[in-house]
């Protein structure tokens, strides 16, 4: 009786397929919270300044506090990784940062201390920063279970949670919510969302997730952890890490120069030099929304390549327009080279399955890098050759990610279901 046979196979496949699609929803909630929790914080600065009297310069104090629990984070990433599983870890960094977020709050609108404020930004940094090797490790597993390139799209949930973020911001600032309600009730409906998320992520005891039934025992943390140490002395994840650096710096530096070069460079307005920036960063989303497609139409190697050339064109034609559509035009092609470079990395850092979360954290690591250290070293550099002539470093840079290229190509991998394939 082979249609009772046929019938039960049909069913596998189709539970299967929603296991996976489950798996991928999740991976997109999480980039998504991430991105919400960390605009929520950046939407209400401007209400933590004036209410605890800050100057400029302890403003920028203050915010160090979120950078170098972001360092932090990272670097304890892999160890929290294999010492608790992938679920326990990435629930624990988001209760982080959340708990975070709410001291800010109680530290900007009840107590009006700024140590506390710095205090749980360091929080936020550290949940955060762990968490984006975590949910990058996890986007790039169910990608390669599906078989399809997901995580540009990944990545772009997390704009769209900073867009979100942004507004609710911008609507709690209107109606004069207090900045601790409004960074409770973000961080309530934050966790609820990682705790309900992630019980659809499968576990891996090669993560450190301990299953029931198991043949054998998973490796104990502490030889996970020295395993993972190890893939600092890989030649293709620091070529791997020369991409994510060229290209992340192109995206950080923009984010905090970009709309300064166009004011100060060509002379725009404030509200132009916004406008200009706010092209900048419609173009980084939209190459990662079309990104998955083209990358598995044409591959990394090719794509990665393009992106580089249309960046550093991009990046000309910003630094030497005479104003009108080139500068616009510029910052278009600057975005789209750019929007691409990490999340490629993120998931070519994982093909190696052994060791793929301390592949990506290592790789997460230098991309921050440039993110952190990016923004002042232009500065330094704007400061003694003018703006417009310190973003040739980023062209620099750019060139190299572009020869770096071809340490991302691709494995090959089969989709988790040939007979039920995911979209």
């Amino acid at each position: 009786m082979p249609q009772p046979a046929r019938a039960a196979g049909t069913s596998v496949a189709h539970a299967a397929r929603r296991d996976l699609l489950a798996w991928r929803n999740a991976v997109f909630a999480i980039f998504l919270i991430s991105g919400l929790s960390l605009a929520t914080w950046m939407s209400r600065i401007p209400a933590v300044r004036d209410g605890l009297q800050l100057s400029t310069a302890e403003v920028g104090i203050v915010i160090f506090g979120l950078s170098g629990g972001s360092v932090v984070g990272l670097l304890g990433a892999v160890t929290l990784l294999a010492r608790f599983g992938a679920r326990r870890a990435m629930v624990l960094s988001v209760a982080l940062s959340t708990v975070g977020l709410v001291t800010v709050g109680v530290g900007a609108s009840l107590l009006a201390s700024t140590g506390l404020v710095f205090a749980g930004l360091a929080l936020v940094g550290i949940g955060m920063g762990a968490l984006d090797v975590m949910m990058n490790v996890e986007g790039a597993a169910v990608e390669r279970e599906i078989g399809k390139t997901l995580m540009p799209l990944m990545h772009a949930c997390f704009s769209f949670g900073t867009v979100i973020g942004a507004l609710l911001g911008a609507g709690a600032s209107f109606v004069g919510l207090p900045v601790f309600w409004h960074l409770a009730a973000i961080s309530i409906l934050v966790l609820a969302t990682a705790v309900i998320g992630v019980r659809s992520i499968p576990q891996r005891p090669e993560l450190g997730d301990e299953l029931r039934g198991a043949e054998a025992p998973a490796p104990s943390w502490r030889a996970r952890l020295r395993a993972s140490l190890s893939v600092w002395s890989d030649p293709k994840i620091l070529l791997i890490g020369t991409i994510v650096l060229g290209m992340t710096f192109a995206e950080g530096s923009a984010n905090d120069w970009l709309a300064l070069a166009a004011v100060d460079g060509h002379g725009l307005s404030n509200t132009e030099g916004a406008i200009v920036f706010g092209v900048f960063v419609s173009a980084m989303t939209a190459g990662r929304i079309v990104g998955g497609p083209i990358l598995d139409r044409f591959g990394r190697v090719p794509v990665l390549r393009v992106s580089a050339l249309v960046g550093i064109v991009g990046l000309i034609l910003f630094i030497l327009a005479p104003g009108g559509w080139t500068l616009y035009a510029g910052a278009i092609l600057w975005g789209l080279g750019a929007s691409l470079g990490f999340p490629v990395g993120m998931s070519a850092a994982a093909d190696d399955t052994k060791n793929a979360a301390a592949r990506v954290s290592a790789v997460a690591m230098i991309g921050y890098f440039a993110f952190l250290v990016g923004p002042p070293v232009l500065g330094l550099l704007g400061q003694a050759w003018s703006i417009l002539n310190a973003l040739y470093l980023i062209l620099a840079l750019m060139v190299l990610a572009g020869l770096a290229a071809p340490a991302a190509r691709e494995r090959s991998y089969a989709p988790a279901s040939p007979t039920a394939p995911v979209s």
